[in-house]
């Protein structure tokens, strides 16, 4: 949804040896992706988002103000490249979600009659665990 606005140029990606699978094949070949994104100049959001980009992804940025994600779940490149853009399409679903305002409610007559009528049978038992003969 949001990966459609950014312009594909914006996208920066850096290939690297992986850390997963592939066993000696890791070694040889560079299959781990960085994707690395400057929300800050990007075109395809609105200054108002950005600051809200900015706010929300403070601790993820690098001091250029970059995004990195890495991916190396898979031994194939594009499938580590694809993996990267649904990492940013998740980062940035959570960043622009909204949570909803709560509305005080306050308790019904019958939930505060059921939440007595419940400490009085609990209180009930309680007492009928009572012995005379300890008293003693």
């Amino acid at each position: 949804m949001y990966l459609e606005r950014i312009a594909w140029g914006e996208f920066d990606f850096e290939t690297t040896r992986s850390r997963g699978p592939g066993g000696q094949n890791v070694n040889r070949t560079n299959s781990a992706v960085i994707l690395r994104w400057n929300p800050a100049l990007s075109a395809a959001f609105s200054e108002l988002e950005k600051e809200v980009l900015l706010r929300k992804l403070a601790t993820k940025l690098t001091t250029a103000g970059d995004l990195l994600i890495r991916s190396e779940e898979s031994r194939d490149q594009d499938q580590n490249r694809k993996s990267c853009l649904e990492k940013l399409e998740k980062i940035l679903t959570t960043a622009f979600f909204v949570q909803k305002k709560r509305k005080a409610t306050k308790p019904t007559k019958s939930s505060k009659r059921k939440r007595v009528e419940t400490k009085r049978h609990r209180g009930e038992i309680k007492s009928g665990r009572r012995s005379s003969s300890w008293d003693d």
